[in-house]
């Protein structure tokens, strides 16, 4: 796949400011389980054999690239790979999500990390970075990423997922120290992690900081800003374009800029334009229909695109759902969501 002209790649040139003949589109986990193919795979395979194999998890990584107009391919990885390399091995079980055999709960585990070239465990995942980029067409952009320290951090504490986020809370207020060291532990091998996935050619990286909604403004800002930036302005200096994401972050949104991204990724829960008088017109917005829109009838899912991009008004804009696809999702809305931004793109299009 050799080309003597410059990709045009419709992500990366709003990214860089530059003029574009459609609003980019791609979903967050747009590889998964709404698709046969992956189901088949699955069938075969458990989830963390599919991510430890470059082959494979190049091949799920594909699959929504071969079925429908997408700008952008994401690696097929979790957001939990990195935790075995830091000493924290984990499963899945069925019907509770992730369970991890060693939890972070006092100082002494923090220190029990295993930091040292931790990213360098990771290999299996640049190893599919590079042969999905090699696959791919040059004008659809490949998109690493990692979770924010805080949201791993949540992992680490609670041994899983949570509702309410006790335990992580309560070690934030009341082992400050060993919070603070968590989390820059955390933001230096994360930072770590992306810059080798760039090095092996993602082109885009994502910061999903999943949870972080459950935080307040004050605690946000102390105990968790400070980290994200840490990455986030890294990866800027070094010329890698970022994008920013949470969900339920719709009180805090001036905060999740002032952390960095190229772009800030914003859930459903805000109206894009509501968002972009708060943060300036030049911010680059994805997001942000409801997933669950994405389970209506094809005139529903036509309806929910139709009103968020037009509330763009020619602003830097990448369609996204304002979190990941759902499993029940049809794929045929999929494709009717990716037609109506085409569509809307060519009608309403000023160059």
């Amino acid at each position: 796949m050799t080309s003597d002209r410059q990709p045009y790649q419709r992500i990366m040139r709003v990214c860089g400011g530059l003029p574009i003949d459609s609003t980019p589109v791609w979903f967050m986990r747009q590889a998964g389980r709404y698709m046969e193919e992956y189901r088949r795979l699955r069938q075969r395979y458990s989830l963390l054999e599919l991510c430890r194999s470059p082959e494979l998890a190049a091949e799920v990584t594909l699959q929504p690239i071969k079925r429908f107009d997408l700008d952008a391919a994401i690696i097929f990885a979790d957001i939990l790979l990195p935790l075995e390399a830091l000493g924290v091995p984990f499963h899945f079980a069925k019907g509770e999500g992730p369970v991890l055999e060693k939890p972070v709960r006092q100082a002494s585990d923090v220190h029990a990390l295993d930091v040292v070239d931790a990213e360098e465990r990771l290999s299996f995942v640049y190893q599919a970075i590079e042969l999905v980029r090699s696959r791919l067409e040059p004008d659809i952009t490949l998109i690493g990423f990692a979770g924010a320290p805080f949201t791993v951090a949540s992992y680490l504490i609670e041994g899983g997922h949570s509702r309410h986020f006790v335990k992580t809370k309560l070690f934030m207020y009341e082992q400050a120290e060993a919070w603070h060291t968590l989390m820059s532990t955390l933001a230096d091998v994360t930072l770590r992690y992306l810059q080798r996935q760039a090095k092996a050619g993602a082109q885009l990286i994502q910061l999903f900081d999943s949870w972080v909604g459950i935080l307040g403004r004050h605690e946000y800002s102390e105990y968790v800003l400070p980290y994200s930036a840490r990455i986030l302005r890294a990866l800027q200096e070094s010329g890698i374009r970022t994008v920013h994401f949470g969900t339920g972050t719709g009180a805090m949104l001036d905060l999740i800029k002032r952390a960095g991204g190229t772009v800030i990724g914003v859930d459903w829960r805000v109206d894009l334009s509501e968002v972009w008088d708060l943060l300036g017109d030049k911010t680059i917005l994805q997001g942000n229909l409801d997933p669950v829109v994405l389970l209506a009838s094809p005139e529903r899912v036509k309806e929910a695109v139709l009103r968020i991009l037009d509330q763009t008004q020619g602003r830097p804009h990448i369609f996204n759902l304002g979190h990941g696809i759902l499993p029940e999702t049809p794929p045929e809305n999929v494709e009717t969501a990716i037609q109506q931004v085409r569509q809307w793109s060519s009608t309403n299009r000023e160059r």
